[in-house]
């Protein structure tokens, strides 16, 4: 039985192209985590339990385009997670899948093809690209991936679950947890790119649960929405001119704010994000979104993001000395998981 959970696509509403409104365009989905697109009008969607569907812009294919719930363990934080399609999928074929293990819990990328029917993904040919044992707690996953503007896919691990880091993953260089990664794809199953700023899979550390980052598709800025601990969430800002090596704080910082130690944990080595919102309201868990680049000329570089427990959805703008300002923008009673774009730089929200 499939719920009632759906997609929504973002929309200048009849008032004037200043506000916004939400669109149901799909339905009839179980527990969607993801929307995708592969280069074409189709939408991927992601399915916790392990199933990825395609929307042909008028209805749900009737067969899956791939079924992985016998790999997954699945659900709470676990589950089917991530999806991306190789910047050449249109020429090989090739698309990278996130979930997390169903023996073990650890969070597994693995690489795809599709068949010789473009609807459905052949899946025999699974290699798995990368395992990051992830054991001790079954929250705290991250499980997006994105390809940059440089060709190398990006993939966000958590801090290893649990709360507060005690392990302190995060600032460990030697584990993956709580890491941004990035890997050269184009050998099996993965070589380091030579610019990484340590020499191993680490594109940046210090993060509690990236569940959702995206790159600009204008830019090539990264924006990463890193999930807070008790009381504040974050947005990080990675410029396209970025080396790497950033170190964003946790578990020393919970936004702009000291954690572990609770008093002088800041130091120039760290990178502060560019905003932070408070549980105050109610707020529990940013959903990181798309800098929006579609066809609403007014809403063009308003980078989009969603708390999960209010609905919220909220703009951030930069003004004119620089800084980042957050701005409600819909306010929902939706539990919003993610966001993706179409072909055409146009906004969904799962």
């Amino acid at each position: 039985m499939r719920s009632l959970a759906f997609a929504l696509c973002l929309i200048a509403s009849t008032a004037g192209a200043q506000n916004l409104a939400l669109k149901r365009v799909i339905d009839g989905l179980t527990q969607p985590l993801g929307l995708v697109n592969a280069g074409d009008s189709r939408l991927f969607i992601v399915e916790q339990p392990g199933l990825i569907v395609i929307w042909d812009g008028t209805h749900i294919l009737p067969t899956p385009f791939l079924d992985v719930r016998s790999l997954v363990s699945c659900c709470g934080e676990r589950g089917l997670l991530g999806l991306t399609f190789h910047p050449k999928y249109a020429q090989n074929g090739f698309f990278f899948v996130d979930y997390t293990a169903a023996t073990t819990g650890d969070v597994t990328i693995a690489r795809y093809h599709a068949s010789s029917n473009p609807d459905v993904a052949d899946p025999s040919s699974r290699i798995v690209v990368l395992s990051v044992q992830h054991r001790q707690a079954s929250n705290h996953n991250g499980g997006q991936l994105q390809f940059g503007p440089d060709g190398y896919l990006y993939a966000g691990v958590g801090d290893g679950g649990g709360a507060g880091d005690t392990p302190n993953n995060a600032q460990n260089r030697s584990v993956l947890l709580g890491k941004l990664l990035r890997l050269d794809v184009n050998t099996v199953p993965y070589a380091i790119p030579p610019t990484n700023p340590f020499h191993d899979e680490i594109w940046a550390y210090g993060l509690r649960n990236p569940w959702r980052f995206s790159f600009d598709r204008s830019t090539g800025d990264l924006w990463i929405g890193d999930v807070g601990q008790d009381h504040y969430e974050e947005v990080d800002l990675q410029p396209a001119t970025s080396i790497g090596g950033e170190n964003y704080g946790w578990h020393r910082m919970e936004g702009f704010h000291c954690f572990n130690p609770s008093t002088n944990c800041s130091d120039a080595m760290l990178t502060p994000p560019i905003l932070e919102y408070s549980h105050a309201d109610g707020s529990c868990s940013i959903t990181g979104g798309y800098r929006y680049r579609g066809a609403f000329v007014r809403m063009r570089g308003t980078y989009f993001y969603a708390d999960y427990c209010t609905g919220v959805i909220w703009g951030a703008t930069q003004g004119a000395n620089g800084a980042w300002t957050g701005t409600p923008r819909i306010d929902t009673s939706l539990k919003i998981v993610s966001f993706g774009e179409d072909m055409n730089g146009e906004l969904y929200a799962v």
